[in-house]
């Protein structure tokens, strides 16, 4: 028999899972942010240990800051902003969260992700006029000290005319396992009304000239301008190549990427599956920690996880429906 570990407060917007601390975030329509904690470790039941005000305007997402820099999490509002919040102790008052950094931007942020480098934690913002940022912190031990390292559009062609973007999401996805040879990179694809932002863009960072260099597009030649609903970076656990699934109108794509650029600095990709079964736009994706399973949900209701053989030939392992 179904049990539910948890019952979520009504107006509930947005959730993340702390896999590290066996945590749950919510996020709601009224700017609370709600954590749940386990009740006894043995069992899998949820109980609220926290609830905190966190804006007076909607949390559109929440996300947890990678553990290695303590018990923090970062909400997306729906006025455009987003701030980073963490859980502190004082003396003997309960846990509380405080304010750590508040961002603001001239457009609406549309979805931000963390990523944790060898020397440094970094954060990329994505924003309505097509624009990218990306800032790392300068002291491990304070969430509140961030610096901007970079701001483009996420175009291949700099110099090319875009106009007066309107982006209405957008999604990011780190490379998850990087070796100590590569470079920072992650994939970013737009949903907007300027095709030339729309299409998923491989970016790296150039030690040598310490910039980001756009080095793959995820799109064939007439799709390029098709707005990109998720993308998702799987783990390599020794695969020759990188393995990236995009979401479309047209479905759900994947994408191999070989680990060594050409001459040019660029890396060769082939599209090398297209997975229907999805009835509605793509939502989200995720993979599993081998990188072997992919789960996808949409605005059907339906949960779908999808593998490979060892013939590489792709298929729909299970779905799931909602139930009422």
């Amino acid at each position: 028999m179904d049990k539910a570990v948890v019952t979520l407060d009504k107006g509930t917007t947005c959730s993340a899972w702390n896999y590290c601390g066996q945590r749950l975030a919510t996020g709601s329509i009224d700017g609370t942010l709600t954590i749940f904690d386990s009740a006894d470790p043995a069992s899998s039941s949820f109980t609220c240990s926290s609830r905190t005000g966190v804006n007076e305007a909607s949390i559109v997402k929440v996300l947890w800051v990678p553990p290695e820099y303590g018990d923090a999490v970062a909400c997306i509002f729906a006025d455009g902003t987003f701030s980073l919040w963490q859980e502190v102790v004082e003396d003997t008052e309960p846990l509380r969260w405080k304010l750590c950094k508040h961002f603001e931007h001239s457009k609406q942020v549309l979805d931000i992700q963390f990523e944790v480098s060898q020397t440094s934690l970094k954060l990329v913002s994505a924003y309505s006029d097509g624009h990218v940022k990306i800032y790392e912190l300068l002291d491990p031990l304070e969430l509140k000290n961030w610096q901007l390292q970079a701001e483009f559009l996420n175009v291949i062609d700099m110099i090319s005319k875009t106009g007066k973007a309107s982006c209405v999401s957008a999604s990011i996805s780190w490379n998850p396992q990087r070796g100590e040879s590569q470079e920072s990179s992650f994939v970013l694809g737009f949903n907007s009304d300027i095709p030339q932002l729309n299409s998923s863009k491989v970016w790296e960072f150039d030690q040598d000239h310490q910039r980001w260099l756009p080095v793959a597009e995820l799109a064939l030649p007439g799709d390029r301008g098709d707005q990109v609903y998720a993308a998702a970076w799987a783990p390599n656990i020794g695969r020759p190549y990188e393995v990236i699934a995009i979401a479309t109108h047209r479905g759900i794509a994947i994408w191999h990427m070989e680990l060594k650029p050409d001459p040019g600095g660029r890396l060769s990709v082939e599209k090398v599956a297209s997975l229907s079964g999805h009835d509605g736009e793509v939502w989200q994706m995720e993979w599993d920690m081998g990188g072997m399973t992919l789960a996808t949900t949409a605005n059907d209701g339906m949960v779908r996880l999808w593998q490979s053989n060892l013939n590489g030939v792709w298929h729909e392992q299970a779905a799931f429906e909602p139930t009422t």
